[in-house]
């Protein structure tokens, strides 16, 4: 772990792994040198971890999630092994800094946003207090799409981010797992008369394990996430292909392949929703296999009456939910259990979380599209609805309506699966990600469900980890933070608490207000990479970054930038204050309202930031391809954090707690977490305003935006120019569907109700950002109340409340890579 034995690894990897010399330097292969002797360490430390949980026989718990949004794996684990000064100072001696090194790798492709990102925080922290938690994914070949802007608008590329492979991960091809589509169930009697079901005649794919390391902080503790590749049984149809026919002879291995080709397939069109659901049934039945072939070698065999003690499931929002009809089959079908163990034993095992209140995002699949792809887990989902609606009708005898309601099948033309019903029945721990939305999920979406079952929906508000969104991507603040406090916030983010008693301190007040500088100059420099344009730095710089939906209000925002430069053309410019908007987030490929809102982002942008008049007092950016890597510098840099959903709409966010954690200061709305960064940090140090859940549902019946609009000066000449054409001299770019959703009666995102609160909120940031000195006292006060939004601390309740999982001790005689351990591996 010292600085010569890192050199000495570093020179071995380029030299003799990667076969090249002095002559031939590049940073790419310095990176793969430099992971390679990282994961050296990580190796044996993980080989170590998985042997003390196996030998201690721990209960585990799995993770399961269709999105792990990891970012960088090579700061990340230098970090957590303590290797970060060793490495500086290691590549100093070749000429290169650590961080041009670190930019080398590509973002893992594994997500799309906040709920894959959320995941990747969860398996460090678990990883962090050393609990047996495994992460359970998907090895997508290409992921989301990289973005690119084109004209104002923006074009999916494709993100082959493993085309030069991942150094991180192990293939783990004896654990491949066998996963049956299609076909039909058939019943047959065993030899004392018992009738079974088993499906026949199926398509199968194989499902391959890739093992990616997940290290603790500085706690010899390495975990898994286990991403699933798919793969044709054989590669080919050798008839087909002797015929003459190779097409089709490569077919089945062509679409096996395609389960996990790409990340979330657009499901517009009956082929993308039949491969999604492909893909969560393909996730959902290996890792069970898996999971329970390993309970099995582990206890002998076995007692099922022992498994839900031994094991936990927890399942990311709703696509992982075919597990409960699947973790059904395979202890009916090939463990032979009888139906109501094997629902005992499921019920207490699966645990859901939902992470949204939006209809359109809960899943919903054609029964014919199951019948004819997972024809067993249909049966099984039609009996599990009988059950529950036997229950239903016993609670409320003739309430036909509930029944309706509370039914795992919907009628329609077509009939439907909600799976996310499937996902409530079948747990035994049902949990919102804020209080908010826990709150909205009892009284509204799940409202039915908690009055028959009380005790099922809890909250566990989500988290970010410390060590990611601030240790490591803000090594300057981290360093001031810990010379002040001491160092132990990485652990104990409730230590954050001890800034609050320095917010007061000039000379601790300038060395933070030096840092931000430091963190929007890499931020400026980024925005000029990326868009050309040139940040001010003594300019409030104000941050927007998040997937593009219309409930997150990117629109909100830019119509407040449009106001700006309505009054700088008006000459309304005494006391204005400098503002640098950047507004970031990827448009789903088939989401026409979200790419017209990027398109109209980019269309005010061009204008404004051309005309001489807004120079110096104004600039707006769209920053493409925004990722993980890319939020680890905008975090630093923010001085305004823009969380202005629509109330009632976002289940949580974890942005709005990346840019509180570095000294971001909010402004928002009341939904989500945001309610709690507002109670924590106090209202004199967070910007509120809008509309409140309640009052945006009373909305409904009375709302008169054009009245609004008509009312107000400043709204209606903002609305003016946008229909006019100002922003987009051919009247035929002018994206009229977005306008007209402002003045609609029935929009649900109430932007016109909010403007005003919005607009009368922002003039009063920018009278704060004027004052430096209330302005950084404010940036520290958030940065020491942040440590309640830590994801240890989310994992922690996770583990209290559901999991229940006991660390096991590392032996007093604890040794790493011992010649012992190796030989009883061999063994």
């Amino acid at each position: 772990m010292d600085e010569d034995g890192l050199a000495r690894d570093l020179c071995r990897h380029y030299v003799q792994t990667l076969g090249r010399d002095e002559l031939h330097f590049s940073r790419s292969h310095c990176y793969q040198a430099l992971a390679l002797a990282v994961r050296d360490r990580l190796m044996e430390r993980w080989r170590e971890t998985e042997r003390r949980y196996r030998t201690s026989g721990s209960k585990r718990a799995y993770y399961l999630s269709m999105e792990f949004l990891l970012g960088r794996a090579l700061s990340n684990c230098s970090l957590n092994l303590g290797l970060k000064g060793a490495l500086t100072t290691v590549l100093m001696r070749h000429g290169q800094t650590l961080e041009d090194i670190e930019s080398v790798e590509h973002d893992a492709g594994l997500g799309n946003g906040g709920l894959g990102r959320l995941a990747a925080c969860f398996l460090d922290s678990c990883a962090t207090l050393g609990l047996p938690v495994t992460g359970y994914g998907i090895r997508y070949e290409y992921g989301m799409f990289r973005q690119e802007i084109e004209s104002g608008e923006q074009v999916e590329e494709p993100d082959h981010w493993l085309q030069d492979g991942n150094i991180w991960e192990i293939e783990r091809p004896e654990y491949t797992r066998r996963i049956r589509f299609g076909g039909r169930v058939d019943t047959f009697s065993d030899a004392h008369g018992r009738l079974h079901k088993r499906l026949v005649d199926t398509r199968d794919v194989l499902a391959i394990p890739y093992d990616v390391p997940i290290p603790g902080y500085r706690n010899d503790t390495v975990n898994t996430l286990r991403l699933w590749k798919a793969a044709a049984t054989n590669e080919f149809q050798l008839g087909e292909f002797n015929a003459g026919r190779y097409p089709e002879s490569v077919a089945s291995k062509n679409e096996a392949e395609h389960i996990s080709m790409v990340l979330y397939p657009n499901d517009a069109s009956e082929n993308g929703k039949e491969l999604r659901l492909r893909q969560q049934y393909f996730l959902a039945s290996a890792s069970l296999q898996d999971a329970l072939e390993r309970w099995r070698h582990e206890h002998g065999g076995g007692d099922f009456a022992r498994f839900p003690d031994d094991n936990c499931f927890q399942m990311n929002d709703t696509h992982p939910s075919c597990a409960v009809a699947e973790l059904m089959r395979l202890l009916i079908d090939e463990h032979g259990l009888e139906w109501d163990d094997a629902w005992k034993l499921t019920t207490r095992s699966l645990a859901y979380t939902n992470h949204t209140l939006l209809p359109e995002a809960l899943e919903r699949w054609p029964v014919t599209m199951f019948a004819r792809l997972l024809p067993r887990l249909l049966e099984i989902i039609e009996t599990i609805n009988g059950r529950f609606l036997e229950q239903v009708s016993a609670r409320w005898p003739g309430d036909l309506e509930r029944q309706r309601r509370l039914s795992i099948f919907e009628d329609g033309d077509p009939p439907q699966v909600r799976m996310a019903h499937l996902a409530v029945v079948g747990s035994f721990s049902v949990n919102g990600v804020a209080a908010l939305h826990t709150t909205l999920l009892r009284q509204g979406l799940f409202k039915d469900f908690s009055e028959l079952w009380p005790t099922r929906i809890n909250n566990k508000t989500n988290g970010v980890t410390v060590r990611r969104w601030l240790a490591n991507c803000n090594a300057p603040l981290s360093r001031l933070i810990d010379d002040s406090i001491g160092p132990g916030w990485r652990t104990d983010a409730d230590k954050l608490r001890d800034l609050k008693g320095l917010a007061d301190d000039a000379s601790f007040g300038r060395r933070w207000r030096d840092i931000k500088q430091q963190n929007k100059r890499k931020l400026a420099a980024l925005v000029a990479t990326e868009c050309g344009v040139e940040f001010p730095l003594h300019a409030l710089f104000d941050v927007q970054v998040k997937r593009i939906h219309e409930y997150k209000r990117q629109l909100l925002n830019l119509l407040h930038v449009v106001h700006l430069y309505d009054r700088i053309k008006r000459g309304d410019t005494d006391g204005m204050v400098p503002r640098c908007v950047l507004i970031g987030g990827k448009a789903a490929p088939g989401y026409v309202a979200a790419k017209q809102i990027i398109a109209l982002i980019n269309a005010v942008a061009d204008v404004v930031n051309r005309d001489a008049d807004a120079a110096g007092l104004l600039k707006l950016v769209f920053l493409p391809n925004y990722r993980v890597s890319s939020m680890e510098t905008i975090c630093p840099g923010a001085d305004l954090s823009e969380q202005i959903s629509t109330a009632g709409k976002e289940a949580s966010g974890t942005g709005n707690m990346k840019l509180m954690l570095n000294g971001a200061v909010t402004i928002g709305t009341l939904d989500g977490a945001n309610i709690e960064i507002l109670e924590e940090v106090g209202e004199e140090n967070f910007f509120l305003f809008g509309l409140t859940a309640e009052q945006v549902l009373a909305t409904q019946n009375d709302y008169e935006p054009n009245g609004l609009i008509e009312s107000d000066n400043d709204f209606r000449q903002v609305m003016r120019l946008l229909e006019a054409g100002h922003f987009h001299p051919d009247q035929n770019l002018v994206p009229n569907a977005l306008l007209q959703g402002i003045r609609s009666p029935t929009d649900p995102w109430v932007t016109a109700a909010d403007f005003r609160s919005y607009v009368d909120t922002q003039h009063a940031v920018a009278k704060a950002f004027v004052d430096q000195e209330r302005w950084t006292r404010m940036s520290i006060l958030n940065t020491a109340a942040a440590g309640r939004f830590a994801s240890d601390r989310t994992i922690a309740e996770y583990n209290a409340q559901i999991w229940r999982l006991t660390p096991p001790a590392f032996p007093v005689d604890s040794t790493l890579a011992t010649g012992a351990a190796n030989a009883d591996i061999m063994k």
